[in-house]
């Protein structure tokens, strides 16, 4: 399987919110169209749910980055312009090739569909300006032309192809799949308030920005299925070179390690623990070879099937928020040596070191 190697600042598109590179402009004002549908937050408890599987990276609030390019969720014109079918579909499946996991139990992931419904229901909460009733109307223009104004206006921000660079990647197959045109020009054409995406209604011309939204979607490719996840952890042979000598790691910060020193470490054969703190459809989908899953909210009853005489590494795609939750459970339990890997997963890969990935092939992440 090949995936486009991708700079870990580009890679988060989780209910995908367009951001740029230049100030933003206020949008333009929407007539009030008709409230979307609200699903019910039923028995469950969406804000609990939220705090535990989003808060770490989106905020406590919504108010996004609070690991690296983890987007507000809170966004209002987000908010406004997505349909509930749009938050579900994120939640559930993921960006796959990103940091945002598929959070769906069918995944691997913890949430099951009444408390995905929950989680939705929660966000709606922040919603404060009235949904924008998008047309269903497809977008015509060219998307020879898109492409010369996507080369002048966005890559400088959103990547070549859309691929990503120090704003998220557009060109995310579950991203494109769920994503209406009406959805992708309004965001263009009215920016993303409080964040460096502008309006650019008022720079381009509309048949310019029908363009780009042309170009967008030319890029779409069919989403992958997700591999099958473990149903059960198996933390069995978590001990790396279990005859091998001590490894011995400067930290930054006291906390975090290099990747390229696990990478030695584990080349001269030291006695180590790698583990996936990411949800189990992470890690089914590509993870460090020699690595164990311990999704960093499953971690509870599981520790003392490692062993405390080793150094334990953590790591996930954030690169720190995730892994660093379950480094913090494992200082907590008395675990002497902890680190967290620095750079995280993507990096790790990016460097060309080893990584098990599903055999099939499935579209490019971007």
């Amino acid at each position: 399987m090949i995936w486009r190697r991708l700079d870990f600042l580009a890679l988060w598109v989780a209910a995908t919110a367009l951001s740029g590179c230049r100030p933003n402009a206020s949008p333009p004002s929407a007539s009030p169209p008709e409230a979307l549908a609200q699903p019910s937050g039923g028995s469950h408890d969406g804000g609990a749910l939220y705090a535990t599987y989003c808060a770490l990276c989106h905020g406590d609030r919504g108010q996004g980055y609070a690991a690296d390019a983890a987007h507000a969720l809170a966004n209002p014109e987000l908010l406004a312009t997505a349909t509930d079918a749009f938050l579900r579909d994120a939640i559930t499946e993921g960006r796959p090739g990103t940091p945002m996991s598929a959070w769906g139990v069918a995944h691997g992931g913890p949430l099951s569909d009444p408390e995905v419904d929950a989680v939705v229901h929660y966000l709606r909460a922040w919603q404060t300006t009235p949904a924008v009733a998008l047309s269903d109307a497809p977008v015509r223009g060219s998307a020879l032309r898109g492409q010369a104004v996507y080369d002048a206006n966005c890559a400088a921000c959103h990547g070549p192809e859309a691929a990503g660079g120090v704003a998220v990647g557009l060109a995310n197959p579950r991203f494109l799949a769920s994503a209406s045109d009406q959805f992708l020009r309004y965001a263009i054409e009215h920016g993303r308030t409080g964040t460096p995406m502008p309006g650019w209604g008022g720079v381009l011309r509309r048949q310019q920005i029908d363009d780009v939204v042309v170009y967008l979607r030319s890029l779409a490719r069919a989403p992958g299925e997700l591999p099958e996840a473990a149903a059960e952890l198996d933390l069995t042979g978590a001990l790396l070179n279990p005859s091998g000598g001590a490894a011995s790691f400067e930290l930054r910060e006291g906390r975090f390690v290099a990747a390229d020193d696990v990478k030695a470490a584990l080349d001269a054969g030291a006695r180590l623990v790698v583990l996936d703190a990411r949800a189990r459809s992470d890690f089914a989908a590509g993870h460090i070879a020699g690595a164990a899953n311990l999704p960093f909210y499953e971690s509870a009853g599981h520790l003392d099937s490692l062993p405390r005489d080793a150094w334990v590494v953590t790591y996930c795609g954030c690169p720190h928020a995730v892994s660093g939750q379950l480094a913090d459970a494992l200082i907590a339990a008395g675990f002497p040596h902890v680190a967290v890997l620095d750079e995280g997963y993507f990096v790790w890969r990016q460097r060309g070191y080893p990584v098990v990935e599903p055999t099939f092939t499935r579209p490019e992440g971007r």
